[in-house]
């Protein structure tokens, strides 16, 4: 069986442009050990495990979804962390659907005591910076309403980078 199409008789009488309800699903990370990402995906960030085959691979979600988060040692086994520098993943960047739950989130970091990197308001978001255990970036974020988002005179969306009060975002966290 050939796995590969050949353009053939297609034509694309205009620029493609993605479905609107288009979203990414989940996300598959290489990690070295499995029970070190746990101690972070589920322990800290409180994602559920779904499925786990010993110390190669384990699924994680949060409200019973298949996986969001996929995490395996088949080619990382005790291997070193996540490259900052070249190409590669950047951040996986996991969103909350509230303020609240963001706060929530931080709460939780800051009582297990974990660093973040870094911390920013960009006008259509607040975001948390972190890397897990093996140093692969993450970022966790809630979306501001669409209709607060900061445009341009001609009505373009304009994110900036803007200092994020963490005080105040951790006083709304859920007791």
């Amino acid at each position: 069986m050939e796995n590969s199409i050949t353009s053939g008789n297609l034509t694309n009488g205009g620029a493609y442009v993605v479905p609107a309800q288009t979203r990414i699903g989940h996300i598959h990370l290489q990690v070295s050990d499995i029970d070190k990402a746990l101690g972070f995906y589920r322990d800290i960030l409180g994602f559920q495990v779904v499925q786990r085959f010993g110390n190669q691979v384990a699924f994680v979600s949060a409200g019973g979804y298949h996986h969001h988060i996929g995490l395996n040692t088949w080619n990382s086994l005790g291997g070193p962390p996540a490259r900052k520098h070249g190409a590669g993943l950047y951040h996986t960047a996991i969103l909350y659907a509230t303020r609240a739950e963001l706060a929530g989130a931080l709460k939780q970091l800051a009582l297990a005591q974990y660093p973040i990197t870094g911390s920013a308001d960009h006008g259509v978001s607040e975001a948390i910076y972190l890397d897990d255990p093996d140093g692969n970036g993450v970022e966790l974020y809630w979306d501001r309403p669409r209709e607060e988002w900061p445009l341009t005179a001609s009505g373009e969306i304009q994110m900036y980078t803007r200092a994020l009060d963490l005080n105040a975002l951790l006083a709304e966290a859920p007791q």
